[in-house]
């Protein structure tokens, strides 16, 4: 059982402006500087990788994809996703009449246990994901990167990974989230629409359907995760940690992905590949939600010692 007692203090917590037509309003803004940001970043980077390197000639994936596979690209993409945030305060700011610390939750602070206890919950739950992925597919291979040049690269690209996570956490279960909840009652609304928005954004055009409908049933049980424990706690802490430890798992650990192969100490065989059957698509899915049914349970169980906590507004001394 979950006391909503905290989610119901978020989701009360909008201003008077924040109507079906501004909260459309502000979600328009954030999209447009979000797409100008990855506009702006990947065509300089890409114009700025080959000036330099002047006997480099792309190759037959082109150049924006031959620079988003470099290890430069990678961190040019993520550093992209600031365009979430400045979309976010300028929506908040000048569309609601709010601060942008309104969608962190009641306390308008991130929850640091929390933050702590998703990371380390889905640090755990990606390690036993990974030893059942290696039972079904045992290809796994030394990335590219030496461990000297991945140390060097390890705090870049956590701080430009945070940036990526917390702004889609933020746009997802705070700004689309709360503002739903505080016009909808119905969880069918407010909970599942932006989980739904934000799994369609994962469909890979290179990878097979039985593959992108794993991928797709796995993002959206994360989703729900992420969401249930923003309802558990009132708070975007523990899903601010919980995104990160998924996607760091991704970026320096174990890719399965080749876009992403350029700083994971190893590589898998890519999903995106050929070679994968239904039923290996079944089983990845059936992992993937096995996996984020743990990470509930870590989080929420009552016994559990990484069990979130509620937020506590700002007037009850929160943080």
């Amino acid at each position: 059982m979950i006391d909503p007692a905290a989610f119901e203090r978020y989701r009360h917590s909008p201003n008077a402006r924040t109507t079906l037509p501004r909260l459309f309003l502000g979600a328009a803004i954030v999209i447009l500087l979000w797409a100008a940001t990855t506009v702006a970043v990947l065509l300089g980077g890409t114009y700025l990788f080959f000036t330099l390197q002047a006997s480099a000639a792309p190759s037959a994936n082109g150049a924006m994809q031959d620079f988003l596979a470099s290890p430069i690209g990678i961190l040019t993409a993520l550093a992209s996703f600031a365009g979430i945030w400045i979309g976010l305060w300028i929506a908040m700011r000048w569309v609601h009449g709010e601060k942008l610390s309104a969608l962190i939750g009641d306390s308008r602070h991130v929850s640091r246990s929390g933050f702590l206890k998703g990371l380390i919950a889905v640090l755990i739950t990606s390690f036993l994901s990974e030893i059942m992925l290696y039972l079904l597919q045992p290809e796994i291979a030394r990335g590219p990167i030496s461990l000297s040049s991945w140390l060097l690269f390890l705090i870049p690209i956590v701080t430009l990974t945070l940036l990526q996570t917390s702004s889609e956490e933020v746009l997802f279960r705070g700004y689309l989230l709360r503002g739903l909840a505080s016009r909808f009652m119905s969880p069918f609304i407010w909970a599942l629409l932006p989980a739904l928005l934000f799994t369609s954004l994962h469909w890979s055009n290179s990878a097979s359907a039985a593959i992108n409908a794993c991928v797709l049933a796995s993002v959206a049980a994360f989703a729900l995760l992420l969401t249930l424990v923003v309802y558990a706690t009132g708070n975007l802490g523990a899903a601010f940690g919980a995104h990160l430890g998924n996607n760091l798992s991704g970026f320096l650990l174990i890719s399965h992905q080749q876009s992403y192969n350029s700083f994971a100490l190893f590589v898998a065989k890519p999903l995106e590949g050929p070679g994968w059957m239904v039923s290996d698509a079944i089983l990845i899915a059936l992992i993937g939600i096995a996996c984020s049914l743990l990470t509930v349970a870590l989080l929420l169980h009552p016994r559990s010692v990484l069990k979130v906590t509620a937020d506590r507004s700002e007037a009850s001394g929160a943080n």
